[in-house]
């Protein structure tokens, strides 16, 4: 049931926002015509893709638009707190709004904070800016509200440097210096992108809470619609640097008005759905300098008609029925509808890929001036099997030792000990000159294809490396090659001449694909290859690799912390913790009926977007341990949540075993 939205007057009112650069390109309407209001205590969602001016006008509330790099707000554009107009203070007056009665967390707490300051000095450097208060009193404020975002010994964690957090506890700290000297409105960009579904979680509850606590209202910005369904009261759907759709939460996701929110929502990967084939968005934002006449999604629409291409902005119908309290800005024509394509496990056969208690370890210097030897354990004894044109699932938190075991597979690390058998070849027995030869039927897709492309060479020169390297093709041959493949993957030719910062995430990840395929492998891992991009690109890029598979014959490793979107993709899953896999077997019955309950906590942890549906959570308490100081017995007990666990869970590590449901499961309390 949808809440009444207030009828007070809004804490914050924006009115035709816009913001410009001025670029190589041209100049750049980043955000062209915002209107949106926030009132006291409520908590309003902003979502998008990637390029369609989500985070500039989150900046340009606070003026934060950089005119260095040619930025500018233009006359005419208003922001309005509680009646004052930001947009014509002094720039003293401003900074005290800010943090005072505006606060923003930013998308990377590792970049927002300084790397030479502490915890705590940054917090008290906070408070001294805006309240006349001595160091001590700000020193106390500042390990007070560490405490109240829920940091361990917050004492102690107040002299720690940023470096020295966790990615949970680096965003839980900044979310203490953003509300340091309580602010009415925290605007949150992007706060849990980075992290785990298990921390995410966490995240989003301390934000709650706080707000709870607080009584201030949020601005969220994401691209995440489950986060949206959950958290959110109101929701403003935002495209090409314009508001497109605005509704109560729940009427949203119940009637999407405009086909982007439609998109947005089906390209979606749902844990609570079948492993359909997603419905992704094709193509990808145009560049602000070059905004489309008329409706700016039309290009990119299944409903588009002669009206979206020639209506005036602001002058198009409403798409479909509008429930009360909705605003679309769209010219529905009429729809064209695609197939499904479920996941489906190849029959059985003998495995491809045979990896037998496997290890990895390696010794690191610590202490002062490295006067101390540690060991770590990063991957302890793992066994998998994955058989021709199969895909495993490999899940787990960050840290738990996914993409180290994935490169020791590749022997790109050397493990310790275990044995890896490709196709009845000991792979790590052999020779260098053996293992170049092997490895052109193995290959990876890195998690970061800006990191794993390289900034000096053309896609075209880098797809072409590993043909010319392996002797498959050479000249115009491999030339032609080059092409064909940029073809495969949904690249245009011309990319061949391009540099990888030319492109998109979505599109920088394709060319990573290509170059994986350039040597005709059997098997490729895929190491999050999805966990950076935007939901609409997320979607294509997960069809592609499906597609690839089913015409080309590979097999699949495929490593995220999302169980949704591996259910997309993999009809077999393991989950790994600390090093050690705990569960492993069909996804579906791992869905419906997980036997560790750690993965009953990383099924619980991911939001739905539905806000309908109330799913119990299971929220960890603490941190993944470290891989130099493990638990004794079972690696999860000083976190499980089970009511059942005991002196045994401490004690004794449980193996990996079959139960009654036929995954199998390393648990001593589940049957």
């Amino acid at each position: 049931m949808s809440v009444p939205l207030p009828a007070a007057a809004p804490l914050l009112e924006v009115r035709d926002l816009k913001v410009t650069f001025r670029t190589g390109a041209g100049l750049a309407r980043a955000v062209d015509g915002l209107d949106c209001t926030i009132h006291a205590g409520e908590t309003v969602g902003l979502v998008g893709e990637s390029g369609c001016g989500k985070t500039v006008a989150s900046l340009a509330l606070l003026r934060l638009v950089d005119h260095a790099e040619g930025g500018h707000i233009l006359p005419g554009s208003s922001v309005r707190l509680e009646g004052r107009e930001l947009l014509a203070l002094p720039l003293k007056e401003m900074q005290h709004v800010r943090g005072n009665h505006v606060a923003i967390v930013f998308q990377e707490p590792a970049t927002a904070m300084n790397p030479v300051l502490s915890v705590g000095d940054q917090i008290a450097e906070v408070v001294r800016t805006h309240e006349r208060v001595s160091a001590a009193d700000a020193w106390r404020r500042a390990v007070d509200m560490l405490a109240m975002v829920g940091l361990p010994d917050a004492a102690q964690a107040a002299h720690a440097y940023p470096h020295q957090l966790s990615g949970g506890m680096l965003q839980r700290a900044l979310i203490a210096m953003a509300l340091v000297c309580r602010p009415q409105l925290l605007i949150a960009d992007e706060p849990t992108t980075a992290l785990d579904v298990t921390i995410q979680a966490e995240i989003l509850e301390l934000l709650k809470n706080l707000q709870q606590r607080l009584g201030m209202a949020v601005l969220l910005i994401t691209h995440n619609l489950g986060i949206v369904a959950e958290t959110t009261r109101r929701v403003y759907v935002m495209y090409a640097g314009q508001v497109v759709e605005e509704a109560a939460t729940d009427r949203l996701f119940a009637a999407p008005a405009h086909p982007y929110t439609e998109g947005l929502l089906a390209a979606v990967p749902r844990v609570d759905a079948p492993a359909e084939r997603l419905a992704a968005i094709p193509g990808q934002v145009p560049p602000a300098t070059a905004w489309p006449q008329g409706c700016r999604f039309h290009p990119r629409c299944p409903h588009a008609w002669q009206k979206c291409v020639a209506a005036a902005r602001g002058g198009t119908r409403p798409c479909g029925p509008l429930l009360a309290g909705q605003r679309a800005r769209a010219a529905r024509g009429p729809p064209s509808r695609g197939g499904d394509s479920g996941v489906t496990a190849p029959a059985p056969t003998a495995p491809l890929l045979e990896v037998e208690d496997l290890t990895v370890q390696h010794v690191r210097r610590a202490g002062f001036l490295g006067s101390r030897r540690e060991t770590v354990h990063a991957v302890n004894g793992v066994s998998l099997a994955i058989a021709p044109r199969e895909t495993l699932g490999l899940v787990g938190e960050s840290g738990c030792g996914k993409t180290t075991l994935a490169r020791a597979i590749l022997r790109l690390i050397e493990p310790a000990g275990g044995a890896v058998r490709f196709g009845g070849e000991d792979v790590l027995g052999l020779s260098a000159p053996a293992l170049r030869l092997l490895r052109r039927r193995m290959q990876i897709v890195f998690q970061d294809p800006v990191a794993s492309l390289n900034p000096r060479m053309t896609i075209g020169r880098a797809i072409r490396e590993g043909i010319e390297i392996h002797r498959l093709a050479e000249g115009a041959d491999a030339d032609r090659r080059v092409e064909r493949l940029l073809d495969e993957v949904g690249l245009p030719r011309d990319a061949f001449d391009r540099y990888p910062h030319e492109f998109s995430g979505g599109q920088r990840q394709r060319a990573g694909i290509a170059r994986a395929l350039a040597v005709e492998p059997d098997f490729i891992v895929c190491d999050e290859p999805v966990s950076a991009l935007d939901v609409s690109v997320q979607a294509q890029v997960l069809n592609l690799l499906k597609d690839l598979q089913q015409r080309r014959g590979l097999s699949y490793l495929f490593i995220s912390h999302d169980l949704a979107v591996v259910r997309h993709v993999a009809p077999r899953i393991a989950v790994m913790y600390a090093g050690r896999i705990v569960e492993e077997g069909a996804a579906e019955t791992i869905y419906h009926e997980p036997k560790h309950p750690y993965t009953a906590a990383l099924l619980s942890a991911i939001p739905v977007p539905d806000p309908v549906t109330q799913r119990r959570r299971i929220v960890l308490e603490g941190e993944p341990p470290s891989p130099v100081r493990l638990p004794s017995g079972c690696p999860f007990h000083p976190r499980c949540p089970h009511p059942a666990k005991d002196e045994l869970c401490g004690a004794e590590r449980p193996p990996l075993a079959p139960k009654s449901s036929g995954q199998h499961a390393a648990c001593h309390k589940t049957a």
